[in-house]
């Protein structure tokens, strides 16, 4: 099966570069290309690829308001956002995460790391090493000591076994090693999460580890549960 990619940068170059390399690859296909965040949203309802490659710093509306956009429609649920930055690490990131994106990836990736990358976010993971998440979160919620009211009532609708195994996804487990150390099947891990999901909201699993850091469910250094 292939999987339908579509191009967002502002640079024709970057852009060239990014479809040769997603081309090259027996399982992908670019469906189309958007030079700002406009022209990408309208792409993506033309087309609805499984998966954009997001630049952020785009003219007329960048890539964080396009993801918002994205995400945001019900009707593109089944789209996945991979954001593409020159910097793995910074406010931006973090943004776009929070705005729905499923990871981020480096500019200068290798090609089979982007081709792999694509795949990983189409079938519905996230794209985040637990390395870098925590950098993200430690930078920019390390200083929130107050849980907010709402954030409170969304998690007290989750069982015990999806608060557990929210933490374990925002430890960066797949479902195979949430699985594994619950002692239950990968289906059953999985249906778990996609409950925790539903529950709050959260787009994907990138979304369901943002928040339970700004929950207070996992804090920065420690990474225990409250």
């Amino acid at each position: 099966m292939t999987i339908r990619v579509a191009l967002a940068d502002d640079q024709s170059l970057v852009r060239a570069g990014f479809r040769v390399l997603v081309n090259s690859a027996p399982d992908l296909e670019v469906v189309g290309e958007a030079a700002n965040g406009q022209e990408v949203v309208a792409l993506v309802r033309d087309t609805k690829p499984d998966v954009v490659l997001m630049d952020v710093r785009m003219p007329d509306m960048d890539g964080l308001a396009a993801t918002r956009e994205i995400t945001a429609d019900e009707t593109l649920a089944a789209v996945r956002v991979l954001v593409l930055t020159t910097f793995e690490i910074d406010e931006y990131v973090f943004a776009a995460l929070r705005a729905g994106a499923s990871g981020f990836l480096g500019k200068g990736v290798e090609a089979e790391d982007l081709q792999e990358a694509i795949r990983v976010v189409a079938r519905g993971d996230a794209l985040l090493s637990p390395a870098a998440t925590r950098g993200l979160i430690t930078r920019f919620l390390s200083g929130t000591t107050e849980i907010a009211d709402q954030a409170k009532e969304r998690l007290s609708e989750l069982t015990d076994r999806e608060r557990d195994v929210m933490i374990m996804v925002a430890a960066g487990h797949s479902n195979d090693e949430i699985a594994e150390q619950l002692r239950i099947s990968p289906f059953t891990a999985k249906t778990h999460v996609n409950r925790a999901m539903a529950k709050l909201g959260a787009h994907d699993r990138a979304q369901l580890v943002i928040m339970a850091y700004e929950t207070g469910l996992v804090r920065p250094a420690s990474r225990s549960p409250q």
